[in-house]
């Protein structure tokens, strides 16, 4: 069976600290893959170390904004950019292990799955850090489930695999964080057969550099109901 070849897009904004590890353990992970990097009008020198990976052949594309444009933008941007078979996001900082890669492709592979999510719910093990984090994101959760009448553990999961196809037929329009809500809600409306598997996660603390926080969990409170109850139309 042939292998699909994944379009990983790393969406980065000031990430100088550990963007360079992440692309290394890209590299290190045995499937074919483009990485493209979608730099966001970072002001410590990511920006610069991006062109340099991309130079050492590293990195496959960068995209670089002249403006602070948010992460659903830089991801639009990467899914246009993507050239790969099966695409996936790729933080810029270390919580997620892209080893988990290989095991997330196969019900892509074995043609069971549209998408696949990997779910930080369902005992991977990691990292234990901030209560009530855990507990927003399961109230995130259900009330998306209860949108889009699918059983999720974790919506708001970084690992979402999906075809390329499918993906780039989705209409998206969220330009920051309410990308994960849209993205499930389209992919619910498309009817796309979604499967979830554990992963182990290893978040870190604002001290570390971690950027999302209560206001955005409040907003996406907004997101579900917007993007489930008034879907933007698909251009003609």
């Amino acid at each position: 069976m042939e292998i699909p070849r994944l379009s990983v897009i790393v969406p980065v904004y000031n990430e100088r600290n550990t963007v360079e590890l992440i692309v290394d353990r890209l590299r290190a992970v045995p499937l074919p893959m483009e990485i493209i990097a979608v730099n966001d009008c970072s002001r410590d020198g990511s920006a610069e170390i991006l062109d340099r990976l991309k130079a050492s052949g590293a990195i496959d594309v960068v995209v670089h904004h002249e403006v602070n444009r948010g992460k659903g933008a830089s991801l639009r941007d990467g899914i246009a950019h993507a050239s790969g078979d099966v695409i996936v996001v790729q933080d810029a900082d270390l919580e997620y292990d892209p080893h988990e890669f290989g095991r997330l492709l196969s019900p892509i592979m074995e043609g069971k799955a549209d998408a696949v999510f990997g779910s930080r719910f369902l005992g991977g093990g990691g990292r234990v850090l901030y209560y009530w984090h855990s507990v927003g994101n399961r109230v995130l959760t259900t009330l998306s489930n209860m949108f889009t009448n699918i059983n999720l553990t974790d919506m708001e999961t970084c690992y979402k695999m999906v075809r390329a196809p499918l993906m780039k037929s989705l209409v998206l329009t969220s330009d920051r964080f309410g990308f994960e809500p849209e993205v499930v809600a389209r992919l619910a409306k498309a009817g796309a057969r979604i499967w979830e598997l554990p992963i182990t996660y290893s978040g870190r603390t604002y001290e570390e550099g971690k950027k999302i926080g209560w206001r955005d969990g409040v907003a996406a409170f907004w997101h579900i109901l917007r993007f489930n109850l008034f879907p933007p139309r698909k251009p003609r």
